[in-house]
């Protein structure tokens, strides 16, 4: 239960989600999740990002599904619109998000954090990465400078995997300053089975947690390594996985709001975690 100052706290985030439009009514649209749950339920490997189902997953389950984890509208006529998601569920995946990394914190246990949408959310992860550091956790920095070669709507494209204050993210090669510098948007499992694939052939530690979103989360979980992170509406890969029990945590909100837009939530976290410095 949470104490007068928890509630306090999770009121004025409840609050925050849904005036920064993190929750509530969301800039994704409905027409482009009803396409996503489609190609999901078709298996097709652009929006499975790493997560293999033991089952099928039909459209009508994964309306219900994603009503049940998001509070999207699980009527199969609703077919147009903005997306929903219900800041409650958004509130409730933190805690359970938060009491990962205080458990993760407390065994001073090996992290890796890594994200496809550094422009927005690299802020977010860098927080979590220095308070678990700080904490006494390795936060691992396998496979630094890596090439990655990941298909993309333009054909294939080789990136490097880099990090930027603890967070591994994917640059384009060949592109210099800071387009280079803060990464690009990627979907793919690809780079964390590369950095994960490096510290095995290496014998350096694997992480015991793995921390993101997209391929990052999915791919992790897939081959077993405990995963939490964010999710839109619109991606249904993360949320099969932890239904399936792959991935242990997954907190719904709009991934691609202004960076700043997620300070509160850090700060939330953090505090939850008990990793405020």
């Amino acid at each position: 239960m949470l104490g007068i100052g928890g509630g306090r706290d999770a009121a004025a985030l409840r609050a925050h989600l849904l005036a920064a439009r993190l929750a509530g009514p969301v800039a994704t649209t409905r027409e482009r999740s009803l396409r996503h749950y489609r190609l999901f339920a078709a298996r097709d490997p652009r929006v499975m990002i790493g997560i293999e189902p033991d089952r099928d997953w039909p459209l009508p389950d994964l309306l219900r599904l994603m009503n049940d984890r998001c509070g999207v509208s699980a009527d199969p006529e609703c077919v147009s619109g903005q997306e929903t998601i219900d800041p409650e569920r958004t509130l409730e995946a933190l805690d359970a998000f938060a009491r990962r990394l205080r458990a993760v914190a407390a065994a001073g246990a090996p992290v890796l954090l890594g994200t496809g949408h550094p422009d927005r959310l690299l802020g977010f992860y860098a927080a979590l990465a220095a308070g678990l550091s700080a904490a006494g956790c390795p936060v691992l920095t396998p496979a630094q400078g890596r090439s990655v070669d990941i298909t993309t709507r333009f054909g294939l494209r080789t990136y490097n995997l880099g990090y930027r204050a603890g967070v591994a993210l994917v640059r384009e090669t060949g592109v210099r300053g800071r387009r280079s510098e803060r990464g690009v948007h990627t979907h793919s499992p690809l780079p964390v089975r590369v950095v994960l694939g490096s510290a095995a052939e290496a014998g350096t530690p694997l992480p015991e947690l793995v921390i993101g979103d997209h391929g990052w989360v999915c791919g992790a979980g897939q081959l077993g390594i405990e995963a939490v992170g964010l999710a839109d509406a619109d991606d249904p890969a993360p949320f099969v996985g932890e239904a399936e029990g792959r991935v242990s945590v997954v907190v719904p909100l709009d991934d691609a709001a202004r960076c700043d837009s997620y300070r509160p939530l850090t700060r939330y976290v953090l505090n939850r975690a008990c990793l405020s410095q």
